[in-house]
């Protein structure tokens, strides 16, 4: 490329960055460090609000910023050796503050990063791309950087958006709707169809080479129509329209390196075990099976579980804890299941969830809540439901009955 062309092209960027609606200001904003020595990383899954969290973080620093986002499709001939001219603009903006934006797009970007920070520059990046992301952080900027997740809105921004109180119609809207700030903002569902064949073709058929992307969407659109369930690789081949479960689980992976679905182990002390067991899969927002499902069944218990996992995953991604490695469901030597296992710091939490407690189904949520009590050696659980709140007292044992919309905003 040629240095008037990068020149141009991060003008333009920044000027459009600057244009752009400050947005709700993320509840995390307050817990981002202001570091020099480590490279600061935000990822997360696209439209998601890195890129708006970041630019309130450079406004609440208050200091010039260079801006530069390597997802611009002016930007598809940049290769590695066209960092030597970024270096020349950089320099150019005597700005000691630099902000990458899905910098994974970039080759080899971790070394310039190094370097940047080497040379005593603070460096905010964003990414959407798990794999990528911790492949080049873990070889090369290993102890020079500090890494968090970031989600869509959770309850409480959606309540903060829309101005409007916690409580069950809020909470129902929030179920419906989903956490992706554009969407929101606009209430148009093409956004987060189109999102998705974003993420499905640009971000996964083309960077990983798939020349079958029907079949890729074939296995979103039944993994979006069935979330919150035990999936078998080898049953999916024929949905999916493949040959083998090998390439099933490829695809899951790069569905997950995306951020689209999260996959949860069941709880095992053995991590052996863990790994053998099947995961439960859920999807990144609640929106998105609204949109990306075939037909939605209505049922509304699956939603909530959803909703309440990304609840419980957004506690530790947020953190920069290793994803799903503090969250299992369980399953008991009687049969008992107990959805999660919630275990922040290894103080160990029985949650149960389902839309309401009935006589068809209170025996199995109880029994399986107080096997997972048991073998935890806990006196208290919890049973989050949409709108029952009570108190049981069995076997010795508590369990709360909670409404989620007062769990989650706890």
């Amino acid at each position: 490329m040629r240095l008037s062309e990068i020149q141009d092209i991060g003008i333009s960027q920044k000027l459009t960055l600057e244009s752009q609606e400050q947005g709700l200001k993320r509840h995390v904003l307050a817990g981002l460090p202001d570091v020099k020595s480590h490279a600061l990383v935000v990822c997360g899954i696209r439209r998601c609000g890195k890129s708006t969290l970041l630019r309130q973080f450079v406004q609440k620093l208050n200091r010039p910023y260079f801006y530069f986002n390597f997802d611009d499709i002016r930007l598809v001939s940049f290769s590695h050796t066209d960092f030597r001219l970024l270096d020349k603009v950089i320099i150019d903006s005597c700005a000691k503050l630099i902000f990458f934006d899905e910098i994974q797009s970039a080759d080899r970007w971790e070394l310039y990063v190094r370097q940047k920070l080497d040379e005593g520059f603070q460096v905010l990046i964003t990414g959407s791309n798990a794999s990528l992301l911790s492949r080049e952080l873990g070889s090369r900027l290993t102890g020079r950087h500090l890494s968090m997740e970031l989600f869509p809105f959770s309850y409480n921004e959606f309540c903060s958006f829309f101005a409007i109180p916690a409580g069950d119609k809020s909470f129902s809207d929030y179920l419906e709707k989903g956490g992706f700030p554009e969407y929101l903002k606009t209430g148009n569902m093409n956004i987060l169809t189109q999102l998705q064949s974003d993420i499905l073709y640009r971000d996964i058929a083309v960077r990983y080479g798939i020349r079958d992307a029907a079949s890729l969407q074939r296995l979103f659109v039944y993994l979006v129509s069935n979330p919150a369930r035990l999936f078998s690789p080898s049953k999916l081949t024929n949905i999916a329209g493949v040959k083998s479960p090998t390439t099933v689980l490829e695809y899951i992976s790069f569905f997950e390196s995306a951020y689209l679905i999260h996959l949860l182990p069941r709880f095992a002390w053995s991590v052996k075990a863990q790994n053998l067991a099947p995961k439960k899969l859920y999807i990144a927002d609640t929106g998105f099976i609204k949109t990306g499902a075939v037909s939605f069944s209505g049922n509304y218990g699956i939603l909530l579980e959803n909703c309440v996992y990304n609840f419980l995953r957004a506690k530790t991604g947020s953190s920069g804890l290793p994803a799903n490695m503090e969250i299992y469901y369980f399953t008991g030597k009687n049969g008992g299941e107990c959805d999660f296992i919630f275990s922040p710091n290894n103080n160990f939490s029985c949650i149960q969830v389902c839309w309401e407690l009935t006589i068809d189904n209170q025996d199995r949520e109880i029994n399986g809540l107080l096997e997972a009590m048991d073998f935890f050696n806990l006196d208290y659980g919890i049973i989050i439901t949409f709108n029952t709140e009570d108190i049981i007292q069995t076997a010795g044992k508590r369990i709360d009955v909670i409404p989620v919309w007062k769990y989650i905003t706890q």
